[in-house]
């Protein structure tokens, strides 16, 4: 089986003037299990929720007669050089909206000169995604089934060019994904995720008294031997994406990583989480002022960005709304997406009286009194 490509917009529409317009418009430019699989969350969608609703019940101050001669949105994450604090998210599968695929959001990423993340899970190969911006970018890891498999694709994301590996360590095996479940939706077959040669292990046979989940899935799963294990094999920076429970960043921490992404993966794995920014506070404490915290999930506005950076984010990942882009305009939409988010950013700023990303911080957050 497979799904229908549909046409993209040349040219965009003046009613595009925010993120969730993209979104608006998605289901017209994919089928409906497709944009099912992109949009929705885990079981009940209470994390999902929560992404968001957790950046809206966050309120601003003001502050006025600033001097913005200088000011910018420059910053520095691992020893690189960033115009603005904004990144895209490692995105699976992207040749399901798109025939370029990854290719476009490269592009764009170019374009805005954002930070980009490949996926390992990225419909075109690896070599061909980085050769398509100057942008910095960063490679996301899965663990494969062997660990020769691993370094493998560790070696190639080096080679070519990647300067950072985010290793994502919360989805050892998918959450339930009802919504997903009830579409009908299916990966077809022409969509690969061709930068794997390894493939799952043969089924581990199981007694009666044996877990499918405990003894059958999760036995492939990573642990934090692997994470040692990654530590010694690679000279590249390590970030691990998924982290949300302050002792996992401190064991993270004793080991080695070079920085953090707090994520509930954008509420699709265990339900219920709390949201990103609500877990952000507490890792930040954790870890200290030195080590690159980002955060990612529920990011759909400048302002929810200056919130993540008040409460000690670094910068912010963005995921399902560059794949709506990318689903109505291509590498123009997902460009136009990251200038909107860069322009209400530097709009924020200006109404907080923050000219650079050093002056924002949790005083600029209105805290009412009990």
């Amino acid at each position: 089986m497979s799904y229908p490509i549909y046409e993209k917009l040349t040219q965009l529409p003046n009613d595009i003037v925010a993120l969730e317009d993209y979104q608006r418009l998605a289901p017209d430019f994919i089928p409906e299990p497709v944009y099912t699989y992109i949009r929705s969350g885990g079981a009940d969608e209470h994390t999902l929720r929560r992404n968001s609703d957790a950046f809206n019940a966050l309120s601003l101050y003001n502050r006025v007669l600033v001097d913005f001669d200088q000011a910018n949105t420059h910053t520095q994450l691992l020893g690189e050089c960033f115009r603005h604090p904004i990144l895209l998210a490692p995105v699976a599968h992207q040749g399901l909206v798109h025939t370029d695929a990854e290719l476009a959001t490269a592009q764009a990423a170019d374009a805005l000169e954002a930070g980009l993340i490949c996926s390992t899970l990225a419909s075109k190969p690896m070599e061909q995604i980085a050769a398509n911006t100057t942008a910095p970018k960063w490679f996301q890891l899965y663990f494969q089934a062997s660990r020769q498999h691993t370094k493998t694709l560790v070696e190639r994301a080096a080679a070519s060019g990647y300067t950072a590996l985010v290793v994502t360590v919360d989805v050892p095996i998918n959450g339930l994904r009802n919504p997903i479940q009830r579409s009908g939706f299916q990966l077809p077959d022409n969509i690969q995720a061709i930068n794997t040669a390894s493939k799952s292990q043969s089924p581990v046979e199981l007694n009666p008294e044996q877990s499918i989940i405990f003894q059958g899935l999760m036995s492939e799963a990573p642990t934090w031997r692997d994470i040692e294990w990654l530590r010694q094999n690679t000279q590249l920076p390590i970030i691990l994406k998924g982290i949300s429970h302050p002792k996992d960043a401190q064991r993270a921490l004793s080991l080695g990583i070079d920085g953090f992404v707090v994520s509930n993966h954008g509420g699709r794995s265990l339900d219920t989480l709390p949201a990103t920014i609500d877990m952000l506070p507490a890792i930040r404490q954790i870890v200290g002022d030195t080590i690159p915290v980002l955060l990612d999930g529920g990011v759909r506005r400048g302002t929810d960005i200056f919130k993540a950076l008040a409460l000690g984010a670094d910068a912010v990942l963005i995921g399902r709304p560059q794949i709506y882009a990318l689903a109505v305009a291509g590498a123009l939409g997902v460009a136009h997406m990251l200038k909107l988010l860069r322009d209400e950013l530097e709009v924020t700023m200006a109404l907080c009286g923050c000219p650079t990303l050093k002056d924002i911080n949790p005083d600029c957050l209105f805290k009412p009194k009990a």
